[in-house]
């Protein structure tokens, strides 16, 4: 097999603005023939309630009735919006009091791919305890949003 042709790289959004992450994920699908190429659109697919699996609108209820219990403010509804797009990567910026999170959603039209590259600061108890849950289902969930996003995208039903 011959060598690549250059030495593979990477870099997203998400990490250039949490460097040193606490819990850092890649999540990799392909992106579907005739699906849209603009990373703002699959950011906004991604997050939007078609792509929610139905256990994560039943944990998304559960957090906005019990996070206030323990001094976490409830969500606001535009929490997950596109804070910027730059080439081929749409960043999402969430700042709380207990944790900061980066997720940086590129389409590589290229290679046929679309990256979801999430990257969290944890500040305090509260947002280790947070991520307690988080860590064992977030990259399951990302990847159950991606194929969600593509059927959504591509048109396809099913």
């Amino acid at each position: 097999m011959p060598a690549p042709a250059a030495t593979p790289a990477f870099w997203s959004l998400a990490l250039a603005e949490i460097a040193d992450p606490d819990y850092a994920d890649v999540a990799v699908g392909v992106l579907p023939a005739h699906a849209t190429s603009d990373p703002a659109a699959w950011a906004r697919s991604l997050f939007s309630r078609r792509s929610l699996p139905v256990w994560l609108v039943v944990l998304v209820v559960m957090r906005q009735v019990l996070a206030p219990l323990v001094g976490i403010p409830r969500v606001p509804r535009d929490r997950f919006r596109v804070h910027c797009v730059a080439g081929d990567e749409a960043l999402l910026a969430i700042d709380d009091r207990h944790l900061d999170v980066r997720v940086g959603v590129g389409v590589d039209e290229e290679h046929g791919i679309v990256r979801v590259v999430t990257a969290v600061r944890m500040k305090g108890w509260r947002g280790r305890l947070y991520m307690v849950p988080v860590r064992m289902v977030h990259p399951h969930l990302v990847n159950a949003m991606i194929a969600r996003s593509r059927r959504n995208l591509s048109g396809v039903t099913a």
